[in-house]
């Protein structure tokens, strides 16, 4: 691994233990560099500030491991998501309170988004808007997954997954076939 990946690495976990102690409005980049042993000037050669941080955190993590071709369905990707999420859920619990211009969870959601897309369009692909429609569902799984990350007690990632799926095909049948009848 290049140095820089160590470094990135190793200010990455340093940022992940200190969330689990104290909000990240509390964390500076300076306790976050005194924690690793760094100074602040290695810190800002690698990140613009610790949102930058969080999301390469995410975007490392997961972001880079997704293949999508390994997905036969959107509900097998939906249950990567989460059952990665529960894993990391302390640190993604914390991340997704963060408030301000720099919230992830704007990233959180941007980032999600064209990957439930691929496997939503196919559903939506003959109507008038499907892009609409698409953001409609992306979006909805975006707040139920929040929403579940909230939670003190989440139900186990395999449960939600299999209840995202129930809930996406359930929509899909009723939309295609209210779609058909209106043709």
């Amino acid at each position: 691994m290049a140095d820089s990946n160590i470094t990135k690495r190793a200010l990455a976990e340093t940022l992940k233990e200190l969330m689990q102690q104290q909000p990240f409005g509390k964390i500076s980049v300076g306790g976050i560099c005194e924690k690793c042993g760094m100074n602040r000037k290695s810190f800002y050669y690698h990140f613009r500030d610790k949102y930058d941080l969080v999301g390469w955190i995410f975007h490392t993590e997961f972001i880079e491991s997704v293949n999508l071709h390994e997905y036969d369905s959107a509900g097998q990707f939906l249950l990567q998501i989460v059952r990665y999420l529960y894993d990391e859920r302390v640190f993604y619990r914390h991340a997704l309170k963060i408030e301000g211009q720099n919230a992830f969870s704007g990233y959180f959601r941007q980032t999600l988004r064209p990957f439930l897309t691929a496997f939503a369009r196919d559903i939506f692909i003959r109507t008038d808007d499907p892009d609409f429609y698409t953001g409609i569902v992306c979006d909805a799984f975006i707040a139920a997954i929040t929403t579940w990350l909230a939670d003190k007690n989440p139900v186990p990632p395999d449960e939600l997954g299999r209840n995202l799926q129930k809930i996406l095909l359930r929509f899909s049948r009723n939309f295609l076939e209210d779609h058909a009848e209106s043709q």
